[in-house]
């Protein structure tokens, strides 16, 4: 049993054979959401006709009676176990937690019940009364008073023990059953019903004509008999419950029979609340042979409608929840079935069929992969299609350029920061490492990762914990990493620009993609992959490419890979009005022959294998070269701002003796 405080707030039930898990994780058995929990704490299980309380490890221990817990240690009936501030008491039947302590605070209205007696005088009513009226039963008080020896102790047990068949309760309809049946055995009363407002009905409604018949129970020989309007109406409006004594042949707070006579000689109802508004209620009634209905049943019938509240909400956010996760897994579906198509990879030639074996093996392990490519070939596409075969395919897929972001900025994004680390940082963020914890990370243009962020991605590499930005907690995370380049990593260590051993780190197992131009047909298959692909989104009919065009196609060195052919299918498609696609619906970069502009496009003696880094390089220079050294006239010429080229020449090295003949 779980108390806070001097409340009870839960009860657990143990079963041999059976491990009870206790921790912060949310799949925990008994989840402690405090941040001094770990997530897999502490665990009870049955061996030998005992109870075994067992210590995971975890960082702040766990404790029997104040005692610290070493090893397994068995639990004595009574024995107090307690984590992170939490504490739980081990008994054998619930009514043993009350033998010392009662959670319930009993009493008559003159003995500080909470009870207001009120001589209410209705309008029009000479007869009966409303004897009672209370908001608040003292059997939920937050801090309960001593309760007198055996006094409520039974109300107290049966409060608990429907507590407990609460949490069983799978629908609305069945928690009504169970708080009608707790409340006809405690009061000896053997008529009543759990109504609530129909959903058609306003959020806020006293109209008694909206409330719905959800369970009910009546003697054998008589019928249930709807609560009157008067007091449906008095408790829906004042959210208080209402007890009424004596009201005999009273119509304004009894019901007649079907012949007309009223029987009733006490009635009790109790306001159901969710979020401070009354949903429903509790009706309860006496008959001429039948004990009449006390101030006691008044606080034990508010007591049932406020858990049954609590179960009324929880399970209409557990319906809501549940048609939005239904609604989720469509979406989920629908999303993995276009990420399926988005991310196959197309393709028959040898060195495909060769990456995909890789693939298939390298998927089911842990090891880190590097995956190698010029710029466009699909680093990310063979990265994908890795955690999808993964075992952590369930698990998050993050991406990350490394070469998008400054060496801070990288920092915060791999490791996140806390609140106030530095000047923007106005909440806390949550790193890629964190956010990726189950799941596969790719870091993209891993060599343009600064030297300083590589040590610290080093340590995390090897399974050490790292902190937030600004933070001193350490945080460990599960997550397998991918990584990516274009760059000659060997060259780069070789320059002292990149660690060996970060490089022999990632060097587990590597995937290397070749660019297009090597792949033969396959760039006709990607051409019709992104033409069908394209013709779909678009609405177009289009057939096909005429032989002329597939000549292009094929002749074409694509130095932007197959990003530069997705794009130029997709110009075509917006472009073309013919129903094939021709070789002059093909518009082809002339990038390739820079260096010779004399040579027409898809002339195969100009090309020259260069990276679009060595491209970017040179072209620099050579506007550099034209503008003799103005490097405000040949930023313009660039198109780029003066400080943007200063940062590129930073970044290639270059210095005005290489532009200064």
């Amino acid at each position: 049993m779980v108390r806070e405080g001097s409340r009870w707030t839960d009860v657990f039930s143990l079963t041999p054979g059976r491990r009870t898990t206790i921790g912060r994780s949310s799949g925990s058995h008994i989840v402690i959401r405090h941040e001094r929990c770990s997530r897999q704490h502490a665990e009870l299980f049955a061996e030998q006709g005992d109870w075994i309380v067992r210590d995971n490890a975890s960082r702040n221990g766990t404790r029997i009676d104040a005692q610290p817990v070493h090893g397994d240690q068995v639990l004595q009936p009574g024995q107090t176990l307690e984590i992170a501030g939490c504490q739980m008491v081990f008994v054998h039947e619930i009514a043993d937690a009350f033998e010392h302590e009662s959670p319930t605070a009993g009493g008559s209205a003159s003995e500080g019940s909470g009870l207001l007696e009120e001589q209410q005088t209705v309008e029009g009513i000479d007869a009966g009364e409303i004897t009672h009226r209370q908001r608040k039963s003292p059997f939920l008080e937050q801090r309960l008073r001593k309760p007198k020896p055996n006094q409520n102790a039974g109300a107290a047990q049966k409060l608990f023990q429907f507590a407990f068949d609460l949490s069983r309760c799978e629908s609305i309809d069945a928690a009504a059953e169970s708080a009608l049946d707790t409340l006809i055995q405690h009061t000896g009363v053997a008529t009543g019903a759990v109504m609530r407002l129909a959903e058609s009905a306003k959020q806020i409604s006293d109209n008694p004509n909206d409330l719905v018949l959800i369970a009910t129970r009546q003697r054998l020989h008589r019928s249930y008999h709807r609560v009157p309007d008067f007091v449906a109406q008095t408790v829906l409006r004042d959210g208080e419950a209402v007890l009424a004594r004596n009201i005999a042949d009273d119509a304004a707070l009894a019901s007649p029979d079907s012949r007309g006579e009223i029987s009733t000689t006490s009635t009790l109802c109790a306001p159901i609340r969710v979020e401070n508004r009354s949903i429903g209620l509790i009706h309860l009634y006496s008959s001429d042979d039948e004990p009449s209905l006390e101030p006691e049943h008044l606080e034990f019938a508010l007591a049932v409608a406020e858990n049954l509240g609590l179960a009324f909400q929880n399970l209409m956010r557990q319906a809501k929840l549940a048609t939005r996760l239904d609604r989720s897994r469509q979406k989920v579906d629908e999303l993995r079935h276009q990420l399926g198509q988005e991310s196959k990879i197309v393709g028959d030639s040898p060195e495909i069929r060769a990456i995909g074996e890789a693939i298939r093996r390298a998927a089911p392990t842990s090891a880190t992969v590097l995956i190698r490519g010029e710029s466009g070939v699909g680093k990310e596409l063979v990265a994908q299609s890795l955690h999808d075969q993964s075992n952590r395919s369930e698990g998050p897929f993050l991406c990350l350029n490394c070469a998008a972001l400054s060496p801070a900025l990288l920092e915060s994004e791999l490791f996140g920061h806390e609140k106030g680390a530095f000047t923007g940082a106005t909440e806390r963020k949550l790193g890629k490492f964190e956010a990726a914890d189950g799941g596969t990370l790719m870091l993209d243009e891993i060599g343009e990762m600064s030297p300083e962020i590589q040590a610290k991605f080093l340590r995390v590499l090897e399974g050490h914990p790292f902190e937030r930005v600004g933070g001193n907690r350490s945080i460990r995370a599960d997550v397998r990493v991918v990584s990516a380049t274009n760059r000659d990593l060997e060259a780069e260590v070789r320059a002292g620009r990149f660690r060996a051993d970060l490089y022999f780190r990632l060097h587990v197992l590597e995937i290397v993609i070749p660019p297009l131009r090597q792949r033969g047909r396959d760039i006709l298959r990607l051409a019709n992959y992104f033409l069908k692909r394209f013709c779909q989104q678009m609405g177009r009919k289009i057939e096909g490419f005429t032989v002329a065009a597939e000549k292009r196609l094929m002749k074409y060195p694509w130095p932007g890979n197959i990003r530069e052919l997705k794009n130029v299918i997709e110009r075509a498609v917006v472009l073309s009005n013919k129903s094939s696609i021709d070789a002059e619906d093909l518009v082809l970069s002339n990038v390739h022959s820079a260096g010779n502009p004399t040579m027409a496009p898809g002339d195969p003696r100009a090309f020259e294998e260069l990276s679009l880094l060595d491209i970017e390089r040179n072209h620099i220079l050579q506007t550099l070269r034209a503008t003799e050294g103005n490097k405000s006239k040949a930023a313009s010429i660039l198109g780029i701002e003066r400080s943007t080229l200063d940062r590129k020449l930073k970044r290639f090295e270059l210095t005005p003796r290489d532009w200064i003949d």
